[in-house]
Formats: C-alpha cells, sequence, structure tokens
C-alpha cells in the first residue's frame, strides 16, 4: 500500500477535503441514512489523502498527465456527477410545452423548478441519464435502469405545497404509456375505445345489465384494453415506468389533503369558499361579432397565440377564445362585438367525459364536485359509489389489490368497509381552464409524484416566431407566481 506523509500533504488540499468532508457529513444527515458514512474514508482520500489512484483518467502509469481523449473523459464524469447532484437535489430545468397555464405561464417558457422548497425527492430509480426525464435524447432509448428500485422517500424541504402555488409533478396517468400516442393518455384511451365499442353494439348488449358503476367501467376498460393491445405494434409498444420517470406536468395547485373543492358555472369554490381566480386565469368566450372578421391586429393585441387563432371561427362572425378578465373587459367595450358570453358545460349524465367517469357522478370541465381531497392518515367508509374515485389510489398508487364482488369489497383479498389513507393527495388545474387536461380529467395527485416548484422563467422562446425574434427579452428572469 501507498505510504503517505501527512505533514507533506498541502494546506490547499486540507481545506478543500475539510469542506468536502463537511458537505458530505451534512448531505447524509438531510438524507438521514447513515449507512453513507461508510464513504467518508473514500471522500477524505480523493481529496486528502490520495491512496487511491482516483487520476488513472489523467495520469498515467508514470505520472505524466493524458491528453486528448481521456482529458475529455475526465471532464465529462466530472460534469455529470455534479449535473445528477444538483439535479437529484436542488434544482431541475422544465420546458413548458403547452398553454394549460397561458397566461401566467406561456408555451415556450424555460423554467428552473426548486426540488428544496418541498423537499428533494429520492429517486425510485437512482441510476439515470442526468438532465433527462425518461428517454435519451437521441431515439426512444430509456435514460434509466429499473433495477435498482427503491421506495418512495422524500428529504425535509423548506415548506409544503400551498393553495395556488404552481407546481411541477409527475403525470400520475403516466405509467403505462404508448409510445407512439403518450397524449392523450394510455387509461384515456382504453375508456375511449371501450365507450366506443359499447355504443357501436347497443343492440347486441341490450338485455346485458351492470350492477353497478363499477362493474359497467371495468366491462368497458376491459374492451378498450383488449383493442388497444391488439395494436400495439402500431403504437409503438406499451411500456410501463415508476413514478419519478412519468412525464413532467406543471399546474396550480386548487386543493390541498382534507379540502373539498367544487367548480360551479366555472367558479371554483374550496371547502365552500369561493377561490379567487389568479389575475392570468382564463376561460373560453363565445363571442358574436356584427359582421367584422377578427384580423390579426385584434389577435395579436390581446396576445392570442396562432394555435388559438387556428381554432377560433365556428361559423359566420362567431368565434370561440380564452380570455382572461382583463381581456374580456377590453373585448366587451369593442363595438364590432355583439355578444360574448362565457362557456359553460352542463353536467354528463353519461358520467363519461370527466373523472371519475361514474354514471355516479353526473360533472362536467365547467361544473364539477364537490369532492374531497384524500389525507394521509385518514379513513373513510368504502361504498359502490365512492370506491369509484379511490380504486386508482388504492391499487396504482398504494400497490394494494381491490376487488367488488357480489356487493362486497376486498383489499388485498381481505373483506373490508374501510381503508387508510398511506398518502396525501392533490388536486391541479390549469389557469388556461377550457384548454387544460388537469385533475378533472385524471384525479388525484399522490405526493410521491410531486417534483417541485418553479421559481423564475430562465429563457422563453415563442414558438409562433422564428430565430431571434423568438425570444421573449421581456420574460427573462421573470419570478412564478
Amino acid at each position: 500500500m501507498k505510504k503517505i506523509d501527512l505533514s507533506e500533504i498541502p494546506v490547499s488540499r486540507w481545506i478543500k477535503g475539510g469542506l468536502m468532508v463537511l458537505f458530505f457529513l451534512l448531505l447524509v444527515i438531510w438524507i438521514g441514512n447513515w449507512w453513507l458514512l461508510i464513504a467518508i474514508p473514500f471522500v477524505v482520500d480523493c481529496y486528502i489523502t490520495k491512496i487511491l489512484p482516483w487520476d488513472i483518467l489523467r495520469k498515467d502509469s508514470k505520472g505524466n498527465k493524458r491528453g486528448g481523449l481521456f482529458e475529455l473523459l475526465d471532464t465529462v464524469v466530472f460534469a455529470l456527477f455534479w449535473l445528477y447532484i444538483i439535479n437529484l437535489f436542488f434544482f431541475q430545468m422544465y420546458k413548458i410545452p403547452s398553454s394549460s397555464l397561458e397566461k401566467s405561464l406561456l408555451v415556450g417558457d424555460h423554467l428552473f423548478v426548486s426540488k428544496v422548497n418541498y423537499g428533494p425527492r429520492m429517486p425510485n430509480t437512482p441510476v439515470y441519464m442526468p438532465m433527462t426525464q425518461n428517454t435519451m435524447p437521441f431515439g426512444n432509448v430509456k435514460s434509466y435502469l429499473e433495477w435498482p428500485m427503491l421506495d418512495y422517500h422524500r428529504l425535509a424541504g423548506f415548506g409544503k405545497v400551498e393553495t395556488n402555488d404552481i407546481v411541477v409533478f409527475n403525470f400520475p396517468c403516466g405509467d403505462t404509456v404508448c409510445v407512439n400516442m403518450p397524449n392523450p393518455d394510455y387509461y384515456t384511451i382504453i375508456l375511449d375505445e371501450g365507450a366506443n365499442y359499447l355504443r357501436a353494439h347497443q343492440n347486441e348488449l341490450e338485455g346485458r345489465t351492470f350492477a353497478n358503476s363499477w362493474e359497467r367501467n371495468h366491462f368497458i376498460s376491459e374492451i378498450g384494453r383488449k383493442h388497444v393491445w391488439s395494436v400495439e405494434k402500431q403504437l409503438g409498444g406499451i411500456i410501463w415506468r415508476p413514478a419519478d420517470k412519468r412525464d413532467c406536468y406543471v399546474k396550480r395547485c386548487l386543493g390541498l389533503p382534507g379540502d373539498t373543492l367544487e367548480v360551479r358555472h366555472n367558479v371554483v369554490y374550496v371547502n365552500g369558499k369561493v377561490l379567487e381566480d389568479q389575475p392570468e386565469v382564463q376561460h373560453n368566450y363565445h363571442i358574436r361579432t356584427n359582421g367584422v372578421i377578427l384580423n390579426d391586429h385584434f389577435f395579436e393585441s390581446l396576445g392570442i397565440s396562432n394555435a388559438d387563432r387556428r381554432s377560433a371561427s365556428i361559423g359566420a362572425n362567431s368565434y370561440v377564445l380564452p380570455l382572461t378578465k382583463a381581456m374580456y373587459e377590453k373585448v366587451r367595450q369593442m363595438p364590432t362585438i355583439e355578444s360574448i358570453e362565457i362557456d359553460d358545460n352542463d353536467p354528463d349524465y353519461a358520467g363519461l367525459t370527466v373523472f371519475p367517469f361514474s354514471q355516479d357522478y353526473p360533472w362536467s370541465r365547467d361544473n364539477y364536485g364537490p369532492i374531497w381531497m384524500p389525507k394521509k392518515g385518514v379513513t373513510v367508509t368504502l361504498d359502490d359509489k365512492n370506491i369509484m374515485l379511490y380504486e386508482r389510489i388504492i391499487t396504482s398508487y398504494e400497490g394494494h389489490t381491490l376487488d367488488y364482488r357480489n356487493g362486497k369489497i376486498f383489499v388485498d383479498g381481505i373483506e373490508t368497509t374501510q381503508y387508510t389513507f398511506a398518502m396525501d393527495y392533490y388536486w391541479m388545474m390549469g389557469d388556461n381552464r377550457h384548454m387544460s387536461a388537469d385533475s378533472r380529467y385524471w384525479g388525484f395527485v399522490p405526493e410521491d409524484h410531486i417534483v417541485g416548484k418553479p421559481l423564475v422563467v430562465w429563457l422563453s422562446l415563442d414558438p409562433d416566431k422564428s430565430w431571434f425574434s423568438s425570444i421573449r427579452w421581456n420574460r427573462f428572469f421573470k419570478s412564478v407566481e
């Protein structure tokens, strides 16, 4: 073994090594896994004693400095290591892909997402390529290994999710993915396919009755699932993803664990009280002009994107446009506008348009609930109606089996009428209320899917413009609220 004279070690190495040991100790305390202290001697040796050949990529056996490929490889390994640490414990970058939060966040905004605000979540899949979510930048290659697979654990943070926080989270229904058709999600596809089959074969199924919504939905889903799997190859395959590798979404949290949320004619109520909309919240409005055709100047003055313009016209002098309250007031006062009314969906008594897709819950996008947010440690009484609300929580998020036979509920094979939640759950909705796929369509967001809180826009590129003109300079370093 190489002998080392501690008196010959430069002071700079002692200082650098001491700081790294202190950083590592604080990290161990934060993580709370004392087994990691086994690595302390290696940290000391790497920065102070250097008994092990840590410079093997930098120097050859004679101590001469390597160049070229070895130097590049050393730089890449060093950079990836620190990217992994930063990405895991502190920050993650995220790009806004859709208009669900306009005008609060715009398509093309690039965000710094803080993981320390709510506490960094230790990964289920610790072996992954830093700065990727679930695929490599080239091709459709997985960027992570499914072994080892760790249980959910979150470190201490500065605070908790609060009402009206904008939150980045993993898409709850992203556990099963059709590779070539990630949107709509797998569960929406099988429900749609099953419902289409049910409508097309009503005569053949006329004599069939369902004891409850549970039985009806499982019949529909099973038909849809068979169809989807029969065309698996055309869909590019159907894969499973762990919670931390599901696609990231960003929405505003409107319901906290234990809250009761309701939407009445586009107005959100939390625990019976009106939750005032943020200034940038948009709704779709039906607009009718006096014969004037709305031109580019009209759309540009309101900041309406090309995508919304293309889908705006619905008939002669009639339009449907997403507007904030301020935009609504501006349009309402224009002399060319004959009428302007907010879009308002009636309840869906077929129970197939919004979560939980049950005839027992005749809700719609604009008239929804009331619905209670499950809270960790709270026990609920299960019945043939609310089982539709909690089925996915019990099976997919908390890992139990659930069955409903002869009017009796079985969890993990044991008959029961009660269930105690193991996690907290949140309700996420987009600010662009009529153009957002959110909790109204796929339900609750489990606490183990929460990624972090966006803090600032560090870059913003307008997809409707090209090259230098696409840069939105006024959004640089804009705080996210």
